[in-house]
C-alpha cells in the first residue's frame, strides 16, 4: 500500500481572518476525524499535491506537531473562483473500526471479444467499498479476459474478499461493443452470401 507523508502543525486560531492569514502564507486547513478526537491542523498546499491530483488511492501519515496519524482522504474543497484548494477532510484509521473508502479498479487480461474485433468501453472505474483498515488496497483487480462481443460484467460479478461493496449491484463495470468497421462486415456478410447464391441458381436455367 502506498503511503503519503503530509506534515503540519495544530490549528489554534480559527475563523475568517485566522484562514486569511493561513492562505497569505501557502497553507491549507484540514482536519482529521473518526477517531479518539478530531485534530484541526493546516500544511504547506504543497504537500497535498501527491494526494489531490491523482486517481491511486494511498494512505496518508499524517505528521502533526510530534504526533502521528494514519488516515485516508475523504473530501476536498476548492474556491469556487479561484479553483484554488481551501480544505482538506481526512479520516483516520482505527484498527477495529470498517471505513468506506474509493478504490480504483484495474482490468487484467485481454478480453476474447475485443481479439474478435470489439472495443472495450468502461463505464466506471472505481467501487465505493467498506472495509477494515487491514484490508486496504490500492486497487481491486478484475479479469476480463472471457468478456465477449456484447457482453457486460456488472458490479455483481466483481468478487473481492474482506470487504463490502456499496455500489448497485447492477451497475454495468466495462462492456465490449462492436467497433464500426464489424458492424460493416457483418452487415456486408448476408449481402456478399446473397450474391453468390445467386449464379448458382440461375445455372440450370442457362442449360435449357
Amino acid at each position: 500500500m502506498k503511503t503519503i507523508t503530509i506534515e503540519g502543525q495544530i490549528r489554534t486560531e480559527f475563523g475568517k481572518k485566522a484562514t486569511r492569514q493561513l492562505r497569505l502564507e501557502e497553507k491549507v486547513p484540514a482536519v482529521i476525524y473518526g477517531g479518539a478526537k478530531e485534530i484541526n491542523f493546516a500544511a504547506p498546499a504543497t504537500a497535498f499535491k501527491n494526494i489531490v491530483y491523482t486517481p491511486q488511492f494511498m494512505v496518508v501519515l499524517a505528521k502533526i506537531d510530534g504526533k502521528e496519524y494514519r488516515c485516508v482522504l475523504k473530501d476536498l474543497q476548492f474556491d469556487k473562483v479561484s479553483d484554488e484548494l481551501i480544505h482538506v477532510d481526512f479520516l483516520e484509521l482505527v484498527e477495529d473500526k470498517k471505513v468506506i473508502v474509493t478504490l480504483p479498479l484495474r482490468f487484467i487480461g485481454a478480453p476474447v471479444g475485443v481479439k474478435a474485433g470489439g472495443k472495450l468501453v468502461t463505464k466506471i472505474k472505481s467501487l465505493k467499498v467498506k472495509l477494515l483498515p487491514k484490508y486496504l488496497r490500492e486497487n481491486i483487480e478484475l479479469d476480463i479476459t472471457n468478456l465477449e462481443l456484447n457482453e457486460n460484467i456488472r458490479v455483481q460479478d466483481v468478487k473481492a474478499d474482506n470487504m463490502e461493496i456499496m455500489n448497485s449491484p447492477r451497475i454495468p463495470i466495462a462492456s465490449i461493443t462492436m467497433t464500426r468497421q464489424l458492424k460493416q462486415e457483418e452487415a456486408a456478410a448476408p449481402k456478399a452470401a446473397a450474391g453468390k447464391a445467386a449464379p448458382a441458381a440461375a445455372a440450370p436455367a442457362a442449360k435449357k
